[in-house]
């Protein structure tokens, strides 16, 4: 043994302190990247009435920031495999940062498609390079929890977005006003990476951090050798996924046509699912951490997904009674569904495993945010003729149903003897 590895093996293990800090700051580019995602939502209308854009061109909008990704994510957490969290993590924020800024260069939708288009390149390989930092400093300890506290604070980036007719009323009297904020908050992308850099780099000085993986070895093969349960979470992930984001796309221009809400109330509406999945996430994170179960608590969560959508559609109830059932599986199934991942996959494949999954996630958000906006023109839906949302809606369920579906398939694959014990997996057994 040289003297290098001695020394290493002598260091201390980092303090938790040092851990939720790192945790901290390497959210803040997360929470930047989530803010730019969604602020097309509440400016929906503006773009349709100040730019005469189509729901199909809004679709297009929001849906060609998950087009790149179909292929470039997987190509993302190769890179992070390669050359390590900190240096991806700064990468992608730049180029989260470059998107923004081009979005609102002009107002032609070309150019704005285009800015969305680098933003996506670079905003979901971000994302699978913080989530493999946190699995990295949290593999083994609370980590369903630390996932939960990251989402909690990127999900404060959609809700701000979401909110922001609320707190940024002035702002919405023209659709470039809240993309220039927007701009703002993507600093953050480039500001949070430079601080866990310099954390990161403090810890491999003084702290034993564990061994990294054999990142030089990962091969495109590598894909092929994951087993089934990875691949019934990577459908349920495409399909919940699919089910959420498209329809915030359009949330608050549905409630003000179908239901006749100010934009003000439409995006509190939208904040508050938000708002559930803030604080919902790290609770649910922190339980799963302590009970396991992860695939029946998936079931339960796609389970409370499938008729929202229909009773927003075609029933009377209160909009709060179907969004909070809504908040309580958006909440739910991400802390169950992408800790699961570090527990299937080893950490020197963690990066290209998220990167694969990310990847068909984007296929389903591409596809599905144009399919919804084709829906909702073929339909007609407009406050003159609001039920050609009912179309829209109809599809949403479906992916709901179909969620539930691999959820049980997963949990039948876990009880058996190929399982890797995500039912039974605690902290305390896994110490």
């Amino acid at each position: 043994m040289s003297q290098t590895q001695s020394a290493t093996l002598n260091r201390p293990q980092p303090s938790k302190m040092y851990r939720w800090l790192v945790l901290f700051f390497v959210s803040v580019p997360m929470f930047g990247n989530y803010y730019v995602y969604d602020c097309i939502e509440p400016i929906a209308d503006l773009l349709s009435k100040q730019l005469h854009f189509t729901d199909s061109q809004i679709g297009l909008l929001q849906g060609i920031y998950s087009a790149p990704n179909v292929i470039l994510v997987l190509l993302g957490g190769f890179i992070v495999d390669r050359i390590g969290t900190r240096r991806a993590i700064l990468l992608f924020g730049t180029l989260c940062f470059i998107g923004a800024a081009l979005t609102v260069a002009a107002p032609q939708l070309t150019v704005m498609a285009s800015g969305r288009l680098v933003f996506g390149m670079g905003a979901e390989s971000l994302i699978v390079a913080v989530t493999t930092a946190v699995a990295k400093w949290f593999r083994g300890k609370e980590l369903s929890f630390a996932f939960g506290i990251n989402l909690m604070i990127a999900r404060l980036g959609t809700f701000l977005a979401q909110t922001s007719p609320t707190w940024a009323a002035g702002a919405y009297a023209s659709w470039r006003t809240p993309l220039l904020i927007a701009v703002a908050f993507a600093a953050l992308c480039i500001i949070g990476a430079i601080a866990y850099w310099v954390l990161e780099a403090i810890a491999d000085r003084k702290y034993d951090l564990g061994a990294a993986g054999a990142t030089d070895k990962v091969v495109f093969s590598d894909i092929f050798k994951f087993g089934l349960s990875y691949w019934y979470i990577v459908a349920l992930c495409i399909l919940f996924y699919s089910a959420i984001f498209p329809f915030e796309t359009f949330a608050i221009k549905f409630f003000i046509d179908a239901h006749g809400l100010s934009r003000q109330q439409g995006g509190t509406l939208l904040g508050m699912l938000t708002a559930f999945t803030m604080f919902g996430t790290p609770t649910f994170g922190l339980f799963v951490d302590r009970v396991g179960k992860r695939a029946l608590l998936m079931m339960f969560g796609s389970l409370l997904l499938i008729p929202v959508y229909l009773m927003m559609a075609y029933t009377s109830v209160n909009l709060f009674v179907p969004m909070a059932m809504m908040g309580v599986a958006f909440a739910l199934i991400p802390a169950v569904m992408w800790p699961s991942v570090a527990y299937i996959v080893g950490q020197e494949k963690l990066g290209t495993a998220y990167g694969l999954m990310t990847m068909i996630q984007n296929i389903g958000l591409f596809g599905f945010n144009v399919l919804i906006g084709w829906a909702n023109d073929h339909a007609g839906a407009s406050a003159a003729h609001p039920q050609g949302y009912n179309l829209g809606m109809q599809i949403f369920s479906v992916l709901g149903l179909l969620g539930l579906l691999f959820a049980f398939l997963l949990r039948q694959r876990e009880l058996g003897p190929h399982g890797h014990g995500l039912e039974t997996i605690t902290t305390k057994s896994a110490a």
